[in-house]
Parts: C-alpha cells; sequence; structure tokens
C-alpha cells in the first residue's frame, strides 16, 4: 500500500513538472495587465514569443524570451528579451526583483527618436540612436547605473527652417552605484563641435553641460543661435547647460 502511494505521488509530481515545463504561453497571455496584448503568442512560458505587442497604445513589436528558471529560486524574474519592430531592436538580459528593482546588462539597441517611446523629445526632432550597454539598473522608475556606449545619429531639426545637428556620442564608464550617472558627451560628425558631459539626476531627469563651437558648414540660423551663449573663447567655444525632467 505504502509503495502504491509513493508510485502515485511520483507519477503526479512528474505530471506536474512536464506541465510546467510545457506551460503554453497563451494561457499566461491571459493574465496580461489592461492596456497590454498580443496579436499571437507562441512557445511556453519558459521559451515563448508575443507577435504584435501593443502597451497602453504604443505598438511594441515583436517579442521573444527566454526565461532564466534557476534565478526563480532567488526570488528573481529574469530573462533574455528581444524586441524587434521592422528594422530596429532591443535586446539583452533583464532582471526583475523585490523593491521595484530592475537591472539589464549586455543590451544592445537601435530605435528611432520617437514621442511614442519617449514623450519628453521635442516633437520636431528625429534621428535614431544605437546602444550598447553593460550595465542599466532603474529603481523606483529612476535611473540609478548606467554602463556603456550611446550613439545618437543624423539629428534634424524641423520647424520654419529644417536644420540638420549631427550626430554624438555618450559614453559611460563604470561608476559608484551611490552617485549619479555621468557620460562623456561628445560630437561625431555635423554642424556643430561638442564637448561635455551628461549627468542623469535622481528627480529623475538630465543635465547637459559643456562647450560647443560652430563648425564647417553650420547653417547661419544655427551659428546666431549660439551667439546666445555669450561669449566665446579663444578656441571659440561658448559654454551651454541644459537641464529637464522625464
Amino acid at each position: 500500500m505504502k509503495r502504491a502511494l509513493w508510485i502515485t505521488l511520483i507519477a503526479v509530481l512528474g505530471f506536474a513538472l512536464i506541465l510546467l515545463a510545457r506551460f503554453p504561453a497563451t494561457w499566461a497571455a491571459a493574465a496580461l495587465p489592461k492596456g497590454v496584448s498580443c496579436a499571437q503568442v507562441a512557445g511556453t512560458v519558459w521559451y515563448g514569443s508575443c507577435a504584435g505587442l501593443v502597451a497602453q497604445g504604443v505598438t511594441v513589436g515583436d517579442v521573444s524570451w527566454e526565461l532564466h528558471a534557476s534565478r526563480l529560486f532567488r526570488g528573481k524574474l529574469a530573462a533574455y528579451l528581444d524586441i524587434t519592430r521592422g528594422e530596429h531592436f532591443v535586446r539583452g538580459d533583464v532582471e526583475a526583483s523585490s523593491g521595484s528593482l530592475i537591472t539589464a546588462s549586455n543590451v544592445q539597441a537601435d530605435l528611432p527618436l520617437d514621442r511614442a517611446y519617449i514623450p519628453q523629445l521635442p516633437a520636431n526632432l528625429s534621428g535614431h540612436v544605437s546602444a550598447f550597454l553593460q550595465l542599466l539598473r532603474v529603481e523606483k522608475g529612476v535611473l540609478t547605473a548606467v554602463q556603456g556606449h550611446v550613439e545618437a545619429h543624423d539629428l534634424v531639426e524641423r520647424g520654419t527652417q529644417t536644420t540638420e545637428l549631427g550626430s554624438y556620442s555618450v559614453d559611460f564608464p563604470a561608476a559608484d552605484a551611490r552617485s549619479e550617472p555621468v557620460g562623456r558627451l561628445a560630437s561625431l560628425s555635423g554642424p556643430l563641435d561638442v564637448q561635455g558631459t551628461l549627468r542623469l539626476t535622481r528627480a529623475p531627469g538630465y543635465v547637459v553641460e559643456g562647450q560647443v563651437a560652430a563648425g564647417p558648414g553650420a547653417a547661419p540660423q544655427l551659428v546666431q543661435q549660439l551667439q546666445y551663449l555669450g561669449t566665446p573663447d579663444a578656441q571659440g567655444k561658448r559654454p551651454f547647460s541644459v537641464e529637464g525632467t522625464f
């Protein structure tokens, strides 16, 4: 009798493990938060995909994931995510734990500057961003750590006149987690010669400081705008400071 009971328990446990391993992603899709939907779900909760993800009215794109089951035993939800929308993408390892802490590593991205993703962007600014980040940490909605390289290419400001602003890079070195992330800002090409820093504040927000000078071929209206920054130094550069909140 006892042996029969153990055999039954082992069989039930084995069935439960098989069911868990093959848990369909479509079952989990029913538990998505309000305002989040998938046009088509495939695979399992461990290895799956969501085609046509829409979140709060924003078309995110197609998402695939690989859940790291071992992290669950430490009370953390971790997965490799790959998000694509046309030719653009974001991919990397993401880990979420209690206390509203999200950590991402080995993140690669190529995205357009789109107000659908970043509402704070000026409506008349366009371009695209590429990035490789070894580390990205968000605590309670605030960026508290960034390490890696970001580039913004082919920035254009559209208004009564179209002004090409060029391309820029920001390098975030490894830093003390207790300090605000600060990156080195530099121009890559275009009408402006820029050197400075980008600091991400706890507000949350940002502060951009540095020096700027008009380069060869700068549009007359751009040269005129720089004059409002004050008297240039011996190298023709003027100090500037811009800040804002997210």
